[in-house]
């Protein structure tokens, strides 16, 4: 089973949740993780800019990810918004089951 974790940054908290919600209810991931107050470093049209964000992480199914990436693009706030798609190398086989019956 191919299990991803989606490293996505917001501009808050609040926009974490609300683009986790609307992965959760589209069923694309089984699972998101918040973590509020990020300290983030960019370069943004060669300056560099310091913020706080949120950071989003999203399990799911591999195969699910050009999905994910659609639907947080038209609802993100930023014009390049971050949604990497990182390897799980390995996990517990129960909970790769568990995603694979949460997501569609």
């Amino acid at each position: 089973m191919n299990i991803i974790a989606v490293y996505i940054t917001a501009k808050d908290a609040d926009e974490a949740r609300r683009l986790g919600q609307l992965l959760l209810e589209k069923r694309l991931v089984a699972c998101v993780n918040i973590v509020e107050n990020i300290s983030s470093s960019y370069l943004w049209r060669g300056v560099i800019q310091h913020e706080q964000e949120a950071l989003l992480i999203a399990k799911t199914r591999q195969a699910l990810f050009p999905q994910v990436k659609r639907l947080v693009k038209e609802n993100h706030s930023y014009d390049v918004p971050c949604i990497n798609a990182l390897p799980v190398l390995d996990s517990d086989e129960s909970y790769s089951k568990w995603v694979y019956q949460e997501t569609k």
